[in-house]
Order: C-alpha cells, then sequence, then structure tokens
C-alpha cells in the first residue's frame, strides 16, 4: 500500500514511524506548507514542494494530518486519484463540504476513512446509532491544550487565567467544532457515527491540574446504555493532539491491508 501524507506534525510523524517499522506500507510522498517539517518527518519520501507536485505521484491512499483547511481544500483533487483517510473530522461538521466528499467518492469508486482519534467506543455506537436517544460527549482538558480555539476570543477568556477546574461550554456537536475546531475532533467522529452534530449534546471542561485529555461518552436508548471513557496522555510536543489519535490512524491504514478485520 502506497500511502502519501498531507501534514508532517505529531500525527504524521508516528504514521511514517509506524509504517517504516511495522512494514504495513510505503509512505511514499509528504507534503507539508513548511518544507522543512516535511524534511524532517519524510523518513526517506520524496518530499513535494507544492500540492500539484504531491498529488502527481502514484499513491493507494492519502492521509490528511494537517487541519481542517486542509480536507476543504484538498479532499476532491485526492479523491479523483486515491482514497482519503482524515484526521481533521471536524471539517465534516460542514454540510455542504460533506456533501461534496460523498459524491466526489462515488464518482471515482473511492473510499473516505475516518478513524475513531482519540475516543473508544464508536464500535458500539455504530451498531446502535438507529436507537440511541442522547449521546453526550464530555471533554476534559488542561487549559492549554485548548489555546488557540475560537471560543476564547468569542467570550474574551484566556486559557492562562483559568486556575481552577471550570466548565467552559455546554452545546451541540456542531456548535463545539465550530468554537474547538482543533481541539474536539472526536465530537465530529461521535456525531458521525452516532445520532448526527445536531443532536449530539457536547460538554467542554477545563482542568488546569490535568495533564492528560478525557473524553467520555454517555448513550442511552431503547438498546439500554453505553459508557465509555479515554484517559490519553498528550503529545509533549503538541498537547491539543492525543497520542490515542495518532495511533488510531495507524490502525485504520492495517485494516486496509488485512484480511481479518475485528471490530464494526
Amino acid at each position: 500500500m502506497r500511502i502519501g501524507l498531507i501534514g508532517c506534525g505529531a500525527i504524521g510523524g508516528v504514521i511514517v514511524e509506524a509504517s517504516r517499522t511495522e512494514g504495513f506500507a510505503d509512505v511514499v510522498v509528504v507534503f507539508d506548507i513548511v518544507k522543512e517539517r516535511a524534511e524532517e518527518t519524510s523518513g526517506g519520501a520524496y518530499v513535494a514542494e507544492t500540492f500539484d507536485e504531491f498529488i502527481g505521484v502514484d499513491m493507494d491512499v492519502v492521509v490528511e494530518a494537517a487541519s481542517p483547511e486542509a480536507v476543504r481544500v484538498f479532499a476532491e483533487k485526492v479523491l479523483e486519484k486515491a482514497d482519503f483517510l482524515i484526521m481533521s473530522v471536524g471539517a465534516l461538521s460542514d454540510r455542504d463540504l460533506l456533501t461534496k466528499i460523498e459524491s466526489v467518492a462515488e464518482k471515482y469508486g473511492k473510499k473516505v476513512y475516518l478513524p475513531s482519534g482519540a475516543v473508544s467506543g464508536l464500535d458500539a455506537l455504530k451498531s446502535v446509532s438507529h436507537l440511541a436517544e442522547e449521546v453526550t460527549l464530555t471533554t476534559i482538558k488542561n487549559p492549554e491544550s485548548l489555546a488557540g480555539a475560537p471560543f476564547f476570543d468569542v467570550y474574551g477568556i484566556k486559557p492562562e487565567e483559568i486556575k481552577k477546574r471550570k466548565h467552559l461550554f455546554t452545546g451541540n456537536a456542531r456548535e463545539a467544532v465550530e468554537l474547538f475546531p482543533q481541539n474536539v475532533n472526536v465530537a465530529a467522529a461521535v456525531s458521525l457515527a452516532g445520532i448526527g452534530f445536531d443532536k449530539t449534546k457536547v460538554r467542554i471542561i477545563a482542568d488546569p491540574e490535568l495533564r492528560t485529555n478525557i473524553h467520555e461518552i454517555k448513550v442511552k436508548g431503547s438498546f439500554g446504555e453505553i459508557l465509555t471513557v479515554s484517559n490519553n496522555l498528550p503529545f509533549p510536543k503538541n498537547p491539543k493532539t492525543s497520542y490515542l489519535a495518532a495511533l488510531s490512524a495507524v490502525r485504520t491504514l492495517k485494516n486496509i491491508g488485512d484480511k481479518i478485520i475485528v471490530g464494526t
């Protein structure tokens, strides 16, 4: 399996390293708007200087590990040539973009993969989605892991001024993704696996004493109840990203090539 990588940050680095050491795929080309970062991460793969140069390489799967904007800008051209694994799942809260991606994928006979990211329990949620009546995601992070989110400008709060546990937000997943676009991709994944962006409830809590990223999912319906909790270590160089998110991308890529796939 030949992989192209867009975005050479923490997650991209884990994918490149895992593919080299475990041999389940070959990362053949990488692209990042910061060329030096791409060169540091490439692991010997070809470093494309432009997206046009990148997309000209023969690939089976393109992995986006860059940003929601990268999904919006590159998705159509990627799907004309290869399957697409999207890490910035929050971009798909845009109804028009989601519809467009579905249409283009169908037109060219390609698949779109959305890893479970930093959360557990999506298999169970998918299985009961047609019976689920309530889905609530509670995310608890250190304020520094939430820094840069539009929420703080909108409400005039500075992350560094949060000195004790503080409930920041309660609303639906669509609103959460707009206010915390780089921090709660898990809200998008939960919504797409379950009952949608407008019906999924999201709570965001900042806790300066916390050194992990916690995601709790509660699902209620005629099937019963589901409760899952993930307590993830963040990347030291990028506290906005949980290590589990990168590992879920690696596992998704492995699944593509596996003959036996465990789980829903």
